[in-house]
């Protein structure tokens, strides 16, 4: 059973939890992050080919360079025909149709390593959310996730289709041609040796900036995905209370801001490609100018010269590219350090004892507990002691926020205990295995959350493999029966996201439903009758006593009709005295 069943089972983590947005801390890498070798095992086979293509690339550069010379020096000194020629010509031919192969096979050997490392960092972001739990996310920005989970690690097709192969041909095929060079010209590899550092000086210089604009265009752009989530959820409230068309301005103004960090990173790019262009030419012409002089002078053959002229392009080339493609990689490469930032949070450790005892049988057992959430010096729940026995309804009593549903989520595992312990037949909890202990829990909270699937396959959520029967008899138990019949196809009425189309009374009474389909023996009620009018706390009490017979229950609640359904109050205050 994965660790994220009981989330799934609610469709949301208990509350309790500070909010707002998690302050990522600014971590740059250089320009292969190994990060990325650990999180997409795909980049490695990619960084060796990438190698092996540069090489061959470098060898390619030279070998046309030289041949162009020949034929051209062929042709116009010694004044050979094509006839004479054919042989290099037909090399030469065959050397650009090598260049023009290799960089096909590049790209698609580059497709392959994006969707592949893509695939490994969305695996492990899903993984590591589930693993985190409520508690380990309850400061981050539902937004940004899901912008990190999709367009931004998508931004990785730049820096994988263009940035990395260009990294090492911007290594490789300038040592290579300085190597060369210095071989024939001795002059012109100086000229080289001087001015190629000038790009990647300028390249670090202006990247800082376009750098630090990518970041505020990022920035802009989660905070953009946060904020029109948050109003997409309120819009029925918005629309209530007549501030919706205000949102609209807010939304309308951020939408400004972003495409106006997006313009000013465009500008920052198109003059950096100038500068990197300039920068080139100056150094070409360097070169030409020192090549045709001592060809004038007789210190020089044609053959060499052509030879040095055709090649010294080829050394500022992939420099000039790099700098281009740095602007397309930075996006992606921005997402993924969000999503390391995320892949990096520390997991609460994992108990091992599998076998857990019954919780209907052996009790639960509350010891001093005290839990204090990250960033708050006051604790959210202290020195709470308690003793649920065997097959008892106990409720916890208290006004907001003095730590019922922190209870709740500690219970459930996903909010880490800092003093104290709560045990279940003299097992420490923090020992057993937590995926075991969740098969011994249901929870029904507060507002559930309901998939756009079926109202069958939401129920299901509770136990995937329930038959028709089993979800038969939890409708029946919790009073959703009249619901479905009144629906156009039954249990297979497919709802809307968040559960579009039940009142808030019916979807409550899903959530019910999946417990009875869960048949755990440990029951947990956050406040399950909060927001419903009479009538319908009425239907929802009748299934809540049903479900808590023959259970350990532990339920967070004010009401006094859900407080009559206990065998004992332990009732929760600000300063959090247990009676």
């Amino acid at each position: 059973m994965p660790s994220h069943t009981l989330t799934d089972l609610s469709g949301q983590p208990p509350g309790g939890g500070p909010d707002g947005a998690r302050g990522r801390p600014a971590r740059r890498s250089g320009p292969i992050d190994p990060r990325l070798l650990r999180y997409a095992r795909g980049t490695r086979r990619f960084l060796v080919a990438s190698i092996a293509f540069g090489t061959l690339t470098a060898l390619l550069v030279v070998a046309q360079a030289w041949l162009l010379a020949t034929v051209i020096s062929g042709c116009f000194i010694r004044h050979q025909s094509l006839t004479h020629l054919r042989v290099p010509v037909a090399v030469l031919l065959g050397v650009i149709l090598a260049r023009a192969g290799l960089g096909w096979v590049t790209e698609r050997t580059a497709d392959r390593a994006s969707s592949s490392a893509k695939s490994d960092l969305r695996t492990a972001l899903v993984e590591r959310v589930a693993d985190l739990g409520p508690a380990g996310l309850d400061r981050e920005d539902p937004g940004t996730l899901i912008v990190l989970a999709t367009s931004g690690i998508d931004a990785l097709d730049g820096y994988f289709a263009r940035y990395l192969p260009q990294l090492f041909l911007a290594v490789i095929v300038p040592v290579t041609v300085l190597l060369v060079v210095v071989g024939i010209d001795w002059i012109s590899a100086l000229i080289i040796v001087v001015t190629v550092p000038l790009i990647p000086l300028f390249m670090a210089l202006v990247g800082a900036s376009a750098r630090d604009r990518m970041d505020r265009q990022a920035t802009m752009l989660r905070r953009l995905a946060g904020h029109f989530l948050d109003v997409v959820a309120g819009l029925p409230t918005l629309k209530i209370f007549g501030r919706a068309k205000a949102q609209a301005a807010t939304i309308r103004e951020i939408t400004h801001r972003y495409r106006e960090a997006t313009m000013a990173t465009l500008r920052v790019a198109f003059l950096s490609s100038l500068i990197l262009e300039l920068l080139a030419t100056i150094s070409v012409a360097l070169v030409a100018v020192a090549v045709g002089l001592r060809l004038l002078g007789g210190h020089v053959s044609l053959t060499t010269a052509l030879f040095v002229l055709i090649l010294a392009p080829e050394a500022y080339l992939p420099l000039r590219l790099l700098g281009a493609s740095y602007h397309a990689s930075a996006e992606g490469m921005k997402a993924a350090e969000d999503v390391f930032a995320v892949l990096e949070q520390p997991t609460a450790p994992r108990g091992a004892l599998a076998d857990v005892p019954d919780p209907s049988a052996v009790g639960v057992h509350i010891d001093g507990l005290e839990v204090t959430y990250p960033g708050r010096h006051l604790p959210a729940l202290r020195q709470l002691t308690a003793h649920v026995e065997p097959g008892e309804v106990i409720a916890v009593a208290g006004p907001s926020g003095c730590g019922k549903s922190t209870l709740l989520g500690a219970l459930l595992g996903f909010v880490p205990v800092h003093q104290g312990r709560i045990s279940v037949g003299g097992f420490d909890l923090a020992d057993l295995d937590p995926d075991a202990w969740r098969a011994q829990v249901a929870w029904v909270p507060q507002r559930p959350h309901l998939f756009a699937r079926s109202i069958a396959e939401n129920i299901r959520l509770g136990r995937p493999g329930a038959t028709d029967a089993d979800v038969d008899a939890a409708v029946l138990a919790a009073g959703l029966d009249g619901v479905v019949a009144r629906l156009p196809d039954g249990l297979r009425t497919v709802l809307g996201e968040g559960g579009v189309g039940l009142s808030t009374g019916e979807r409550q009474r899903v959530a019910l439903a999946r417990a009875f389909v869960r048949d755990a023996p440990l029951l947990l009620l956050d406040e399950p009758t909060a927001n419903l009018d009479g009538e319908t706390e009425a239907v929802v009490l009748t299934a809540i006593r049903r479900l808590v017979v023959g259970r350990t229950v532990i339920m967070a609640a004010h009401r006094p009709s859900l407080l009559a359904l206990a065998d004992r109050v332990v009732s929760l205050a600000p300063a959090l005295v247990a009676t």
